[in-house]
């Protein structure tokens, strides 16, 4: 599985240069806890990525002003990313080689394709360990069903010993 597969491809963005509320509000709205920052001159440039952690932990926890700079002012300005052609331990490793929670998924031509949280590849490996426990349980119920006494265990007294029948 590529992240191509895994990525929200709806990503929403804001001017660098908006203000810190307007960021805010449209990450309530959406229900969303990142913004992609583009270029008040080039709006289909991304030049940035603000969290709501960034929001809490530089601005909120240093006692400053939202009305002090423009949502700019506290975003990570090197963006991570990965291609869309990359696996699920590839971002994996970006992300801890880089501390963030989530990268940007990129298509060959280095356009941006998408956004991949860390929520995004927790679900896809829950799903995939739930396959894998389901696998067991199956396993298990056949090798039940397929082992059975070669012999009634009423019969024999004393100790007793139970043969398996391999399909």
């Amino acid at each position: 599985m590529n992240l191509a597969s895994l990525c929200q491809r709806d990503i929403l963005s804001v001017s660098a240069e908006a203000s810190v509320q307007k960021a805010a509000d449209l990450m309530r709205v959406n229900h969303v806890g990142a913004l992609a920052l583009t270029d008040p001159e080039d709006p289909a440039r991304v030049v940035g990525v603000v969290t709501d952690r960034d929001l809490v932990v530089n601005l909120l926890a240093q006692g400053r002003l939202p009305d002090e700079h423009p949502i700019g002012a506290y975003s990570h300005a090197q963006l991570i990313g990965v291609p869309g052609t990359a696996s699920v331990h590839e971002a994996v490793q970006a992300m801890q080689k880089h501390g963030v929670r989530r990268i940007f998924v990129t298509e060959s031509n280095g356009r941006l394709m998408g956004l991949l949280s860390i929520d995004d590849v927790l679900g896809t490996l829950a799903d995939e360990l739930g396959g894998l426990s389901q696998a067991m349980r199956i396993g298990v119920d056949l090798e039940s069903t397929r082992t059975s006494p070669m012999f009634n265990p009423g019969e024999l007294s004393g100790s007793m010993y139970l043969a398996q029948h391999e399909p």
